[in-house]
């Protein structure tokens, strides 16, 4: 029987990256709504028809997403309202492929949010200070202050997230550090 990690924390603590450390097959939100953008086409025509103001191209522009977002605080929820659906479709065939895995790991945003989580699933919470996670993100190609502010306000508050994880890794952003962490976690869930 797999057993799921879900990942939470803060945007920029180092999710992603921690996620990979575990080795086990991670299924990673962000880039899957890239996908979605670069290839649906159904997805594309029922954002163009919400915000046509916004959206024109296909594949989707992130710069049209962001305009639309920046515009009015309603279009991320319209937005969410498509995508969402299709990355829980995403989610669930990823899970039915790796069913026979010891381990998977869910690198999702707004896992408990949207109740994307299972009751018997491990969640794992990333913290790390303030101040690294901003200039961590400063330095992201497109940041927006304004669209990480939009999205911190959807996230269920940081702790609340630490209290519901049965684990936490404190991200110093040293790869030995993490490495002897998430190893040490490991071990602990697949020989519980």
């Amino acid at each position: 029987m797999v057993k799921v990690i879900g990942i939470l924390g803060d945007i920029g603590s180092g999710k992603t990256f921690i996620a990979k450390q575990f080795g086990y097959p991670v299924f990673n939100a962000d880039n899957e709504v890239s996908d979605i953008y670069n290839r649906n086409k159904l997805c594309y025509k029922k954002l163009r028809k919400k915000l046509p103001k916004y959206i024109k191209t296909y594949p989707i522009n992130k710069i049209e997403i962001t305009k639309a977002i920046l515009a009015n605080k309603y279009n991320l929820g319209k937005i969410i309202t498509i995508v969402h659906p299709l990355i829980r479709k995403k989610m669930n065939n990823f899970l039915k492929k790796n069913k026979d895995k010891k381990l998977v790991i869910l690198d999702v945003p707004l896992l408990i949010e949207n109740n994307l989580n299972k009751k018997k699933d491990i969640l794992i919470f990333i913290e790390a200070k303030k101040i690294k996670i901003n200039s961590r993100l400063k330095k992201r190609k497109n940041y927006n202050k304004k669209i990480v502010e939009n999205f911190r306000k959807l996230q269920e508050t940081l702790s609340r997230k630490k209290k519901l994880s049965t684990y936490v890794i404190k991200n110093d952003f040293k790869l030995l550090t993490i490495k002897k962490r998430v190893k040490f976690i490991k071990q602990q869930i697949l020989y519980d």
